[in-house]
């Protein structure tokens, strides 16, 4: 190709001998009219200006003033010889403005483009399959999007001539001329597209077109319109006309088949329309696949369900057919009688029948389901963001996201991106044979009837214990592997995903991390519980009990107390906003859920996802910072071109002391807690395992998460309806499946659980030794008149940079004055009841408005 430089140069040339030619024209048609004037009217010759004397100038001169219009004549000759002549020069340095212009827009789209090199193009025009690659981690393939467009590539010589005479002559009579762009029809369209008038057909050439295809996205943009001008100007240099035209009918799409699969290349379009091969194709039957191009879903013979169109609309084909023959004819490709016989063959008959395609099964279920969404919302926000949507605007207007939605899927069905998750094979396959080995001990399995959504009829269906569940890497957010369900075949529905009460797991996120942030209390701070009446709300502990007394907030949290919590949360609220920590952790839920306190037990409107709670969950193992999480860690075309990257961004939500000190808490929880009985089923060393239990009303929806300092692995269980219960064993017997998982993922990869990480004490956290009875210095009460200085045993309450004050009367938060005057009387040594367990009768139970959502939790919830 030649230079920049040269072409320059040969342009400035061309110019200059245009605008000779254009004077010369000029002076010769002034002269001759002239002339004309002259013999028309008797006026004087006038000698050449080389032969003039000054006397004859005067004479000539002085006969033209004679007759004044004459003069005038000759003036205005001479003025429009001026004004034609400055007009092709003002036209000519237009122009070279114009072009420059062009030119520089034209260097500045691509000074970014990366010019591909032969092998890199080779590949990507010759790649037939176009559906996007799936890749667990560590490069390793699994599989490809799933897509009904079918295709078969064969060699040319594998080709009906007519084929390649009849697409040639449609789509691009100068094809074997041209040098991959016609620059009048390059203009033409461009004409077009800024004015709005001329054909819509474009300026497209067959090698233009399967730039498009194969390299290109289908976005109308001048850069993208640049980009495919300079690729098709390589393509041309690359490589023959023999191997563009091969390419080009092996990948284009022609419509759908009599199966009503979309099928691309012309061996398909003839097996699928007309049963036979392409190098057996007839002319009448070539004309037809040639005119498929401009418009396959126009012009192809059959419905979606492979089903023959209506004649009403077989019609456009054929005549778009019998287009394709004149073309050929008038291009001298075929003689008047082969025209004329073709255009009278009836395809209507040779048309293929209807037949059901070939059942197909998809390899991992669930991974494909996952990244094949997961893709198609990245490259659909990316797709919007060339063009200069924002994220915001796109999630606001469905119609804008289903059209950018339309050309992501497009893109990841036909130009061969590969999608690279963050799944690790070994340890997805090992959860996915541990589920199905302990799924027998998950619960009854009914059997319920439904109707089939294709036929229509009742049919019996199991419904099990379904179980989803997550491992994450605490400090990049990468999801290492997942158990979707119990059986995809069975149920194609993602548990990971879907959204269910959270029960207890919201404890920690909701209410103790920030209420520890907040320096509202201390691991050791005491919290009532006792019989509460807030107006409209009445929460117990698990089973209906109170503890009548004040607990610690280690040990309400570890035994996963309701009142406690719930005064917390009703004191927390007083003085910030919860919400914004559950924000920036990733759990978005409704305004009206922070008002309702029920929230504080995980009754929530919309529910939680085991991936999201999983997330926000590992917050507390990175020390308070919250990364995404995310399975899908690029995506790549063809060459090796990275097209999108995840990026982890990290938000910090507690300070380095509150996550310290909520994993000493959490740490609680298998120690002495609701998982007490894990650690006994674990391999490894527990020392830095922390957890939490979740439980919502009547055992529907069953929790445990467990984090270490790299991991953090969490497991839901519960039937599809919401209406069905587990029994009072199915916390155990998820904690023993949660165990042998742990286990799975230990035994295949230590090295990611970080057992032996050092949990350094910030400096900002400060230890205390307080009373154990009220949580706070000793100090000094009056009682019942008289000052009594208080003392006894005491333990260590850590704080988030802060210390407690001396031990008040009302120590606490949350309790009555009645509360507070059993509680010393006590200490006192009246035997009044304090620290007896009492249980709520159902009449007392009030489960109204806090526990009237549809995933709410109410006063029996706790683990």
């Amino acid at each position: 190709m030649k230079e920049p430089k040269q072409r320059s140069d040969q342009w400035q040339q061309r110019a200059r001998k245009f605008l000779e030619a254009s004077r010369t024209k000029v002076n010769h048609f002034s002269q001759k009219a002239k002339a004309k004037l002259q013999r028309i009217f008797h006026v004087p010759s006038n000698p050449s200006r080389s032969q003039q004397t000054k006397a004859q100038k005067r004479d000539y001169i002085q006969s033209l003033s004679q007759s004044s219009w004459l003069f005038k004549i000759n003036v205005g000759l001479a003025a429009i010889k001026s004004i034609i002549l400055y007009g092709i020069s003002i036209g000519l340095i237009l122009f070279a403005l114009v072009a420059g212009i062009g030119s520089g827009y034209f260097a500045a789209l691509m000074k970014s483009e990366t010019i591909p090199s032969y092998q890199v193009l080779k590949q990507q025009l010759d790649n037939t399959d176009q559906a996007a690659g799936l890749y667990f981690d560590q490069n390793v393939k699994f599989g490809s999007i799933k897509t009904d467009l079918v295709r078969t590539p064969v060699k040319i010589d594998q080709m009906s001539p007519y084929l390649t005479d009849a697409i040639v002559a449609t789509e691009d009579e100068d094809f074997y001329q041209h040098s991959g762009v016609v620059p009048k029809a390059l203009l033409r369209a461009v004409i077009s597209e800024v004015t709005g008038f001329g054909s819509q057909t474009g300026g497209s050439t067959l090698t233009q077109q399967l730039i498009k295809m194969q390299v290109l996205t289908s976005q109308v943009t001048f850069k993208r319109k640049a980009t495919e001008v300079l690729l098709a100007l390589r393509v041309d240099k690359y490589f023959t006309k023999k191997e563009i035209l091969q390419d080009y009918l092996n990948v284009a799409t022609l419509g759908r088949n009599n199966k009503g699969q979309n099928i691309a290349g012309v061996q398909e379009a003839a097996l699928g329309l007309f049963g036979k091969n392409a190098t057996d194709l007839s002319l009448a039957e070539a004309a037809f696949i040639a005119g498929l191009p401009q418009s396959p879903s126009v012009y192809t013979p059959y419905d979606q369900d492979g089903t023959l169109k209506d004649p009403e609309y077989l019609k456009y084909g054929l005549d778009r057919k019998d287009t394709v023959l004149f073309r050929m004819y008038r291009d001298h490709r075929i003689t008047n009688a082969e025209y004329k016989a073709a255009k009278k063959v009836d395809l209507t008959s040779e048309f293929q029948a209807k037949t059901e395609p070939e059942s197909t099964s998809k390899r991992y279920g669930y991974v494909y389901n996952l990244l094949e969404s997961q893709a198609t919302d990245i490259m659909t926000k990316q797709l919007a963001k060339e063009a200069n949507i924002s994220t915001q605007k796109l999630n606001s207007d469905n119609t804008l996201y289903q059209q950018y939605q339309t050309q992501a899927t497009e893109l990841l069905s036909t130009k061969g991106y590969q999608i690279h998750s963050t799944i690790n094979k070994d340890i997805y396959d090992s959860m996915q044979n541990t589920v199905k080995e302990q799924s027998s001990t998950f619960g009854y399995t009914y059997t319920d009837t439904e109707t089939d959504a294709v036929t229509g009829l009742q049919q019996q269906v199991s419904s099990p214990v379904q179980n989803g569940s997550v491992l994450l890497d605490n400090q990049t957010g990468k999801v290492i592997s997942f158990v979707g369900g119990r059986d995809f075949s069975l149920k194609q529905t993602n548990y990971m995903l879907t959204k269910r009460s959270p029960g207890s797991t919201i404890k920690p996120l909701l209410v103790y991390g920030p209420a520890i942030d907040q320096k509202l209390i201390g691991s050791k701070t005491m919290l009532a519980d006792f019989k509460t009446n807030f107006k409209t709300y009445a929460p117990t502990d698990y089973g209906g009990t109170i503890q009548n007394k004040f607990i610690s907030a280690d040990t309400a949290l570890a035994q996963s107390l309701n009142i406690p919590t719930v005064n917390l949360y009703n004191e927390l609220r007083k003085t910030s906003d919860p919400s914004k920590y559950m924000s920036k952790m990733g759990l978005n839920l409704p305004a009206t859920d922070y008002n309702q306190l029920g929230l504080a037990l995980g009754g929530t409107s919309d529910g939680v996802s085991v991936l999201d709670q999983a997330s926000a969950f590992s917050t507390f193992a990175d020390q308070g910072q919250h990364v995404d999480a995310y399975v899908i860690d690029k995506i790549t075309d063809p060459a090796g071109n990275v097209v999108y990257q995840h990026k982890s961004q990290k938000t910090k939500v507690f300070s380095k002391a509150t996550s310290y000190i909520m994993n000493q808490m959490l740490s609680g929880v298998l120690t002495d807690g609701t998982a007490s009985t894990l650690s006994d089923q674990l391999y490894f060393n527990t020392n830095n395992l922390v957890g939490k239990t979740g439980t919502s009303n009547d055992n529907r929806d069953i929790w445990f998460i467990g984090s270490t300092p790299g991991i953090t692995l969490a497991s839901w269980m519960g039937y599809d309806s919401t209406g069905r219960n587990l029994t009072d064993s199915a916390s155990s017997i998820n904690e023993q499946y949660w165990a042998k998982l742990a286990n799975s993922v230990y035994q295949l990869d230590p090295d990611s659980m970080k057992l032996e990480a050092d949990r350094t004490k910030p400096s900002t956290v400060i230890s205390s030794k307080v009373l154990k009875l009220t949580g706070q210095l000793p100090g000094s009460v009056s009682l019942n008149g008289n000052t009594k200085a208080l003392d006894g045993t005491t333990t260590t309450s850590l704080y988030n940079n802060w210390t407690p004050p001396a031990t008040t009367y009302e120590f606490g938060i949350g309790g009555s004055t009645k509360n507070y005057e059993t509680f010393w009387n006590h200490y006192l040594g009246y035997n009044n009841g304090y620290g007896s367990i009492t249980y709520s009768t159902a009449d007392e139970l009030d489960p109204t408005a806090d526990n009237k959502t549809t995933t709410s939790t109410n006063n029996s919830t706790s683990d």
